[in-house]
């Protein structure tokens, strides 16, 4: 299922509160030069499919397994433009991979940080949080719950908190993707780009510097349906609370917050909206596996099952699919493919 938004109605809902896509592009330029060191500039892969025009952009070859870790990067090292790094008292939340990304941007740069995480985490993302040397606390059943808990801790014991996705400096980190595609495509065009959507921090960083730099991208903005609370707020035009049910994709899981600055980004960004079934992100993920000889997880698969709904109207044109994340563990993943094509 679709459903676009003309370009009025886009721009006209970027609030005052939240940054303009050109002061996002500006700020990912800058994020680029802070986070060169520390972050893969990852590669674009041609579609092994006969006659596609599709690409992979694959941040799951990310150090960190994840895109988390440009975002993360970027807040931190902003954060010690005008902090004592001695005096910097860190907290976050994730369903994981923003976790991972966070932990090992601290162990970088000298600093400690405390992850909230839900108790349905999985085992292999907590322990690498663990092994970076980050402190995890298991709160809540979903990643906003445990959102709530960490601002709370926040509040309560003088952490600085750092958002997963709400934040400039989170949102311009992601964005230095799209710098990366840009300057891989040089004078083509890419016609369109699928991001999973979780908070809204991935597309809206990209989209940002997309929008900037190429407006004619088609942003399409893809969401699990068993848990798509930024979906639902775009259809509603305000952010709502919807159920969240176990998914595959269980990075982009759990809700948003009341008013953060992504939703109006989202909503400037994003020109078409996709939900994916489980079963439709199970058939991305294997088809991933067995035809483009790579292992993602759920929520990577999840942009491939929205680019797989449109894909017959698409094939003369340029897409790409960004893959955000291969933090999947082995039995999970034999599990998925063995029972997919069984």
């Amino acid at each position: 299922m679709t459903i676009g938004w003309s370009k009025f109605f886009r721009r006209k809902h970027v609030g005052m509160s939240a940054p303009s896509l050109e002061e996002i592009a500006a700020e990912a330029a800058k994020a680029r030069t802070r986070i060169s060191n520390a972050v893969i500039n990852t590669p674009v892969i041609k579609s092994r499919s006969a006659n596609s025009g599709l690409y992979f952009k694959t941040d799951n070859f990310q150090r960190t397994g994840s895109f988390k870790i440009r975002g993360a990067m970027s807040k931190l090292t902003k954060l010690l433009e005008t902090h004592d790094a001695d005096a910097l008292k860190l907290i976050t939340a994730s369903s994981g991979n923003h976790g991972i990304g966070a932990s090992a941007a601290a162990a970088d740069l000298g600093l400690g940080m405390t992850v909230v995480l839900p108790t349905t985490v999985a085992s292999m993302k907590l322990e690498r949080i663990k092994s970076l040397g980050a402190t995890a606390v298991l709160a809540g059943d979903e990643a906003g719950a445990s959102e709530t808990h960490a601002q709370q801790m926040s509040a309560d014991e003088g952490y600085t908190y750092v958002s997963p996705y709400d934040d400039k400096d989170i949102v311009a980190g992601q964005g230095t993707i799209g710098l990366e595609l840009l300057d891989h495509f040089g004078d083509r065009k890419i016609d369109n780009i699928f991001i999973s959507l979780g908070g809204g921090g991935l597309v809206s960083g990209i989209g940002s510097v997309l929008k900037t730099h190429s407006p004619d991208t088609k942003v399409w903005g893809v969401s699990a349906a068993n848990s798509a609370a930024l979906d639902a707020s775009l259809k509603a035009g305000r952010i709502v609370e919807t159920e969240h049910l176990p998914t595959v994709a269980d990075a982009v899981a759990g809700g948003v917050d009341s008013d953060p600055i992504t939703f109006p980004l989202a909503q400037a960004v994003i020109d078409e909206c996709l939900l994916c079934s489980e079963e439709e992100i199970k058939r991305a993920l294997v088809t991933l596996a067995l035809d483009e000889g790579m292992i993602v997880e759920g929520s990577a698969a999840l942009a491939l099952a929205g680019y797989a709904q449109v894909a017959e109207q698409l094939k003369d044109q340029t897409s790409v699919v960004l893959l955000c994340g291969g933090n999947i563990n082995a039995e999970q993943a034999k599990d998925l493919i063995t029972h997919s094509t069984s």
